[in-house]
């Protein structure tokens, strides 16, 4: 019973499930409009561990933290650098060819990598909202990676080392 558990929480929570379908529209939102997302994910994090429901938010975090789940924060801002390198790399039917300018001063670098590891140009915007769009948040969150995963060589280096660096600011050292 705990191993279909584990599946099926694991299915609701991966990054190509239900879970994450559009969150990435919730980057800057007020925690008022993720708590839902939260909540379901605490939810899932204590049927796959097994525990009771009483549990506080931090006892919660332990379980996320337990089973290797980013935080939904945080899975917002790896959905939105995956697109990105999707847009950038493989053109996307489903984003805009060339959403992106690369900066002008990193346009001349060698290209023994993945394409797409230059930062990019930030359009500007003049109201709060406008900076959740994606054409604003991707490039920002993008330009906030450090280099060894831009440089990444395949896309599931890329995954694996954006994973584990946004689990490591998620989840700090004591």
């Amino acid at each position: 019973m705990f191993v279909l558990a584990v599946s099926v929480a694991s299915a609701l929570v991966s990054s190509r499930s239900r879970f994450d379908y559009a969150n990435s529209v919730l980057f800057g939102c007020p925690q008022k409009h993720t708590a839902r997302l939260k909540r379901a994910q605490y939810a899932l994090a204590r049927v796959v561990t097994q525990q009771r429901s009483g549990f506080s938010s931090t006892a919660s975090t332990e379980l996320l933290k337990q089973l290797h789940w980013l935080p939904i924060e945080w899975r917002i801002r790896f959905k939105l650098c995956h697109l990105n390198l999707q847009s950038i790399t493989y053109r996307s039917s489903a984003i805009p060819r060339r959403p992106f300018t690369v900066s002008q001063a990193h346009a001349r670098s060698p290209r023994n990598h993945l394409p797409g590891f230059h930062l990019l140009l930030v359009p500007r915007h003049n109201l709060s909202f406008g900076s959740r769009a994606f054409r604003i948040s991707a490039p920002k969150i993008w330009n906030s990676l450090p280099p060894h995963i831009l440089h990444s060589q395949t896309l599931d280096s890329f995954r694996r080392h954006l994973k584990t660096y946004y689990f490591q600011l998620a989840y700090p050292a004591p």
